[in-house]
């Protein structure tokens, strides 16, 4: 297992009916496999919306902001968390928060 993937593992903890979790991905992308599979393992539900249209993904790009350019594109209750990276660090932030 990675480091980074380690590092999250307290996020176990986390009710899933407290969280909103949407997934943009788009085909043939093994980021978006990770993600999904990391949601998964934590039995987190979570609503997958795929953009493998180019120009739509641009447009979706756009309303995120200048520095959003790949996928997936994650957003736990209306925040953008980011890919990877960034669900681990808000899952691991969730977990510390929780009673």
């Amino acid at each position: 297992m990675p480091p980074a993937a380690q590092a999250g593992s307290g996020a176990r903890k986390l009710a899933p009916m407290t969280l909103k979790i949407t997934v943009y991905s788009k085909s043939a992308c093994p980021q978006c496999d990770s993600v999904k599979k990391l949601l998964q393992s934590r039995a987190l539900p979570f609503e997958e919306i795929k953009i493998d249209d180019e120009a739509e993904r641009l447009a979706f790009y756009a309303k995120c902001g200048p520095s959003v350019r790949q996928m997936p594109q994650v957003f736990i209750n209306d925040q953008r968390v980011g890919g990877l990276a960034g669900v681990q660090a808000a899952l691991a932030q969730l977990a510390q928060q929780q009673p």
